[in-house]
């Protein structure tokens, strides 16, 4: 007996701003081409016109979509009852560090002690992903060196405007633009500059512009650390998510998501002057900056998706650390999100196909 296939006619799709296989695979058309074949338009949630479907960027709420990026925004959609999968992991090694001005005696975790340090709210988004990181890159730093939340004076420095544009913008672009990413820590930096704070946390593809700017003074490389577990945060692990509901309408279109996102893993570790230009394009930051912001001697090796038990445990953390720390409505379990079984699916399709030069 024949079973009637669901009928898509659009797929969406979103990324953050950061070095994904699903940004090389959108920007190399590879996508988009691979549904055209059944007249499926794949597009992405930053072009439409509806506030909420942009939205689905954070909450998750559009029906048939993709998303690749931070973690904070998934967990916090999971955790509110969002009906989504984990499709696959990886490990970003991007920039993450903790700033002083030069001249103030700051050099080293333990001078934190009695220091102030910046902590932005957005006060008017459903998950401020950015004051979680900040949060657990100070206290996780903090802990290294013995020190707790009570030894600093977190300064909170509200932020009124919201992740989220007023208006639709790219047609396939990542969430944020030039202009948005450009002003992303504005408020940490202006309250360094002023004397109001001591230290920032500063993370992403735009922190070494940031550092070389303030002429800044390292007091802790979170990225580069001897023990890497400091370093899990909103990008660490980076997660690829979809809609629940078409997993189960229609698994073969995620399995085709899947198979292009490993092809552009695979193009990306061999074409990798190709992909840093790509990359800078995504992060709106020049070509020059990219292997410090995402540290390219392990970049190309981890782009790859898996479910490797170092990347699960790492998302367990990230989990447990937004729970304890008032970030989430409900606790879940995390290995009921992850369904690796369509990875496994979609690697043996890639693995043959590519044999066959399908993907020369």
């Amino acid at each position: 007996m024949s079973h009637a296939v669901t009928a898509i006619d659009t797929l969406w799709y979103t990324r953050c701003p950061v070095p994904t296989a699903s940004s090389v695979a959108i920007q190399q058309g590879w996508l988009e081409a691979e549904f055209a074949k059944d007249g499926i338009a794949y597009r992405s949630l930053a072009s439409s016109s509806d506030r909420a479907v942009r939205e689905s960027h954070f909450d998750h709420n559009q029906e048939n979509s993709f998303r690749q990026g931070g973690n904070a925004p998934p967990i916090w959609a999971r955790s509110a009852g969002r009906d989504t999968v984990v499709l696959g992991l990886t490990w970003l090694p991007q920039y993450q560090r903790l700033l002083a001005l030069p001249g103030t005696g700051i050099e080293k975790p333990e001078d934190l002690k009695g220091k102030r340090l910046a902590l932005p709210v957005r006060v008017h988004d459903k998950i401020d992903f950015w004051r979680a990181s900040a949060l657990q890159g100070y206290l996780q730093v903090l802990a290294s060196v013995g020190l707790t939340a009570d030894d600093v004076t977190f300064v909170e420095l509200p932020i009124h405007s919201t992740y989220i544009a007023k208006e639709g913008s790219s047609s396939s672009g990542s969430l944020f633009d030039v202009k948005r990413s450009a002003g992303s820590a504005s408020a940490e930096l202006f309250a360094l500059i002023r004397g109001e704070v001591d230290a920032v946390y500063q993370y992403g593809a735009g922190g070494p512009f940031l550092e070389a700017f303030l002429g800044a003074h390292v007091v802790f490389d979170i990225n580069r650390a001897a023990d890497q577990r400091l370093a899990i945060n909103n990008g660490t692990p980076n997660l690829l998510t979809c809609s629940a509901g078409l997993v189960r309408s229609r698994p073969d279109l995620v399995i085709r998501y899947l198979v292009q996102v490993l092809r552009a893993a695979a193009w990306a570790a061999s074409h990798r002057a190709e992909t840093q230009a790509i990359i800078a394009n995504e992060v709106s930051v020049a070509l020059d900056w990219v292997p410090e912001a995402f540290d390219t001697d392990r970049l190309f090796t981890n782009l790859w998706p898996s479910f490797r038990k170092e990347l699960v445990e790492a998302l367990v953390v990230r989990k447990d650390f937004m729970r304890d720390h008032g970030f989430l409505q409900h606790d879940f379990d995390v290995e009921a999100w992850l369904r690796p079984d369509l990875l496994e699916e979609a690697s043996a399709v890639y693995q043959r196909r590519n044999a066959l030069g399908e993907f020369a």
